[in-house]
């Protein structure tokens, strides 16, 4: 991956894929054989971006950093179905890319009151802070996505002959307020909670909190926490940190033997040296990710 950034994973068919939020064109199947992985680019082109219905304050915001950092995209997370179709979320224009296993690119024709009824619960108000992961089931006909932080949602959408409808109300959670860091992490302080990226997995979502290095389990009709499981211990470790005054975790795929995690470091290098963006592999739960606390 060239230019790092790694912001999303999805395991589709036992093949591990990645996308980065600064290459608009391209996807990457992970080669996970090695120790090393390899990632094998798989360009495509995206159609024009339909209307977002965001402000003008907050396209402009979004095209500046697009011309300075690059990625006019900025695909925060990648999914797929049973069948093999690719799903990626765009954060700076606030919709989903499917890529079929044949045929073009196509953006999804979201529900028009997505957008508004989001922003009227006081989500997707500032800048980088929009749609920051997605996942879809199996079946390919309801879609996830999670608003970042400031404040943090979860929105859902169902395939209908026309469009992803919201099926009433789009919206199952908004929440504000801040958290404090884990302890690991030198001169702790409260920082605002968010949402880095989702799964799915055996009829639950599974909510990536970056800030807090955790994973929790929410039931996928209301969003309602059921259980949550820290990494922290392991991801914190002194020659694993990063000198970042925030978490930097932004991937997850959930299957039954246990979590995949990548990082976006932005640039930034670890304790031990290392630059490259890296990915986690935690088992599952005792008792799998479906048990009781």
């Amino acid at each position: 991956m060239p230019t790092g950034n790694l912001s999303g994973l999805a395991l589709c068919r036992k093949t591990l894929w990645a996308v980065s939020d600064r290459e608009d064109g391209t996807v990457y199947r992970l080669d996970t054989s090695t120790p090393n992985w390899q990632a094998t680019a798989v360009t495509f082109k995206a159609p024009p971006v339909p209307p977002s219905g965001l402000p003008v304050r907050l396209r402009m915001s979004s095209w500046a950093a697009a011309f300075v950092r690059g990625g006019d995209l900025d695909f925060e997370g990648i999914s797929c179905d049973a069948r093999g179709n690719q799903y990626l979320v765009s954060e700076s224009h606030v919709a989903v890319l499917q890529i079929p296993v044949s045929g073009e690119p196509k953006w999804l024709t979201l529900d028009p009151t997505l957008v508004s009824q989001a922003r009227a619960s006081h989500l997707l108000l500032h800048f980088n802070a929009l749609f920051e992961g997605l996942t879809v089931n199996l079946a390919g006909d309801r879609l996830w996505l999670a608003a970042e932080r400031q404040q943090r949602g979860l929105l859902a959408v169902r395939k209908r002959p026309l469009s992803w409808s919201c099926e009433g109300r789009c919206v199952l959670l908004a929440e504000g307020g801040a958290e404090a860091l884990p302890v690991q992490i030198p001169r702790a302080r409260h920082m605002p909670r968010d949402f880095a990226d989702l799964a799915w997995f055996d009829g639950k979502l599974f909510t990536l909190e970056r800030n807090a290095y955790r994973i929790c389990r929410r039931d996928a009709d209301t969003a309602a926490v059921e259980r949550c499981w820290s990494f922290a211990a392991e991801a914190l470790l002194p020659a694993r940190r990063y000198d970042a005054p925030y978490g930097l975790t932004e991937a997850l795929s959930v299957d039954a033997e246990g979590a995949w995690v990548g990082t976006d470091n932005n640039q930034w290098a670890r304790a031990d040296g290392e630059r490259r963006p890296v990915v986690w592999r935690f088992a599952a739960p005792a008792g799998g990710w479906s048990a009781a606390p």
